[in-house]
């Protein structure tokens, strides 16, 4: 029987190759792309994965030509308001993590509203990360809880330990199990600077297959080596 992971975040790459390869513009793969997303979190709600994430738009993603930047921003807002009545009916909570103060106010609305509408929902949870990056993600937090230190010594209390456990509650992905799989399309291998905190003890899974041909027979292999993993965190067993 297949282990089924608990949370299982997913870099979605290749959507650019994949529209070259039909002759069309990068944008066409990324819209093929969004059927991809629309058939993992489908078979996630089937398998009962608890946390879907995937890596929608990174930090560095804004470096990239104006039109395309538009196009992808254009597309998550249609996507936001196209998939409520999919996540109702399944109940899926929706999420978006990531520095959301560089996103337009018309986009940050339907996200936000959309978050509020399936907050009560229990199934999977997609997470979109969105504007997205680890290094950010840890800076973010060292100054949060450096902000905390500040506030306590200003009021004679002493500031929380500066721990592990602790420290991890100042993350973008706080509340959030870290990924047990994390799952990477067209064949690159790397991280991408995306999680670098939370990947310490992530199962990576790379596959050839670009992300606009990625469903859900690709998503059951994945699980399927995943579940042939000796996760040891450092022990020995």
């Amino acid at each position: 029987m297949t282990e089924v992971p608990q949370h299982v975040t997913i870099i979605m790459d290749g959507n650019g190759r994949w529209a070259r390869k039909q002759g069309k513009q990068r944008l066409f793969g990324h819209k093929e792309g969004v059927e991809s997303v629309r058939a993992c979190l489908e078979f996630a709600v089937e398998k009962g994965i608890r946390y879907l994430s995937v890596f929608a738009f990174s930090e560095e993603n804004w470096n990239r030509p104006e039109e395309e930047v538009s196009g992808l921003m254009a597309l998550m807002f249609k996507s936001v308001l196209n998939e409520e009545k999919t996540f109702m009916r399944n109940n899926v909570r929706f999420r978006v993590i990531g520095d959301v103060s560089r996103l337009k106010p018309d986009l940050l609305r339907v996200i936000r509203g959309l978050e509020e509408r399936t907050a009560a929902n229990t199934g999977t949870t997609l997470i979109v990360m969105l504007s997205y990056s680890g290094k950010w993600d840890i800076t973010q937090a060292a100054q949060r809880y450096a902000q905390d230190a500040l506030a306590a010594q200003r009021e004679a209390r002493e500031p929380a330990p500066l721990t592990e456990e602790n420290f991890a509650t100042y993350l973008s992905t706080a509340g959030i199990p870290d990924p047990d799989l994390m799952i990477r399309t067209s064949g690159e291998q790397r991280i991408s600077n995306y999680m670098l905190w939370q990947c310490a003890y992530t199962e990576f899974y790379y596959t050839d297959v670009l992300w606009p041909d990625f469903r859900k027979n690709e998503f059951a292999r994945a699980l399927e080596a995943f579940s042939t993993r000796d996760r040891r965190y450092g022990k020995i067993k």
